[in-house]
């Protein structure tokens, strides 16, 4: 399993007018740590180009994926290819602002490209693909329908997972007080 992680004190800057930097740098260690143990049993790499987020991901047992200046989807192509060299038939990338993810390292396996979308379905929280397909990472803006047009071009069968665990990700205000919400018990 493939995560990419922004160095914390650059990451969720949507959030800085709710929370200040040790806040919200706290939020992304504790959704990354989270989605790092519900990797289990899977190994795990780290994606970074950010010297305390690859000591984050080796005190995790994770690997690093050393990816400076590449940008998200350079970076996530680079470790792709890593863990292809590795041996890997497939890898799940899966970003590390999922609090509610569970059960990651257990999804049920499919042959074409699995993709979890968000709960806006415009974003990709999961994507599950084959590393002998060539496949070009299209995160950013409306990556749902971006990845959905690769698979169609490369002729790839799809399984969108719909799980509101892997649904839920923290992006805007609005999805930190619903964390809020999830974590007091209210609906």
């Amino acid at each position: 399993m493939l995560v990419p992680i922004k160095a914390f004190g650059a990451a969720k800057r949507r959030l800085e007018h709710v929370l200040d930097e040790a806040d919200r740098t706290k939020l992304v260690r504790q959704m990354a740590a989270h989605v790092l143990a519900a990797a289990s049993p899977l190994p795990v790499c780290v994606a970074c180009d950010d010297h305390d987020v690859a000591d984050f991901a080796e005190e995790h047992g994770a690997l690093v994926c050393w990816t400076p200046g590449l940008g998200l989807n350079g970076a996530v192509e680079a470790g792709v290819a890593s863990l292809a060299e590795r041996g890997a038939a497939y890898v799940t990338v899966v970003h590390g602002d999922l609090p509610t993810a569970s059960g990651i390292g257990a999804l049920e396996h499919f042959d074409g490209v699995t993709i979890a979308p968000d709960r806006r379905r415009t974003g990709t929280n999961l994507l599950r693909v084959p590393n002998e397909s060539g496949f070009t990472m299209r995160f950013g803006r409306d990556s749902l329908r971006a990845h959905l047009a690769e698979c169609e071009q490369r002729g790839l069968e799809v399984w969108i997972l719909d799980r509101d665990d892997l649904a839920f990700d923290v992006d805007e205000p609005e999805d930190l007080a619903r964390l809020g919400e999830r974590n007091r018990g209210t609906p």
